[in-house]
């Protein structure tokens, strides 16, 4: 999945609304179960690097920074495709995740439920991911 190479890459990003600090809701869907991983942020950049390269991208709102999700951990996120919502105001990326989505070693970042119960083994110890 790569959009970059067609001539339409600025049209579809120029559909989508992003808001006045620029930036986007992105829920992130495993493509072949469709569970929910992560929920992230994304600005017009992290969208168009996405779209280019296949590879999930996003914007840390606490590091004020672009990042390419598994550029530390090695656990990529390759994207299959990207659907919007009806307002275009909110995306889905559907991935294949290689290893754990959560940097605290799980594979959702909702591994948890609302009275704070684990609800989902634990696949790496986050020192083993970062050190």
């Amino acid at each position: 999945m790569t959009y970059s190479s067609t001539p339409d890459a600025n049209a579809l990003l120029s559909k989508l609304t992003f808001s006045a600090d620029g930036l986007i809701p992105v829920i992130v869907q495993d493509a072949e179960t469709k569970d929910v991983l992560m929920f992230a942020f994304a600005n017009r950049e992290a969208v168009s690097l996405t779209l280019e390269t296949g590879y999930a991208h996003y914007f840390s709102r606490s590091r004020n920074r672009l990042w390419k999700k598994g550029e530390e951990s090695g656990h990529l996120q390759t994207v299959h495709d990207v659907l919007t919502d009806c307002d275009e105001d909110v995306l889905i990326y559907q991935v294949s995740q290689e290893g754990c989505a959560c940097h605290e070693g799980y594979r959702s970042c909702f591994f948890r439920d609302i009275a704070g119960n684990v609800i989902l083994p634990r696949l790496k110890d986050p020192k083993d991911i970062y050190g």
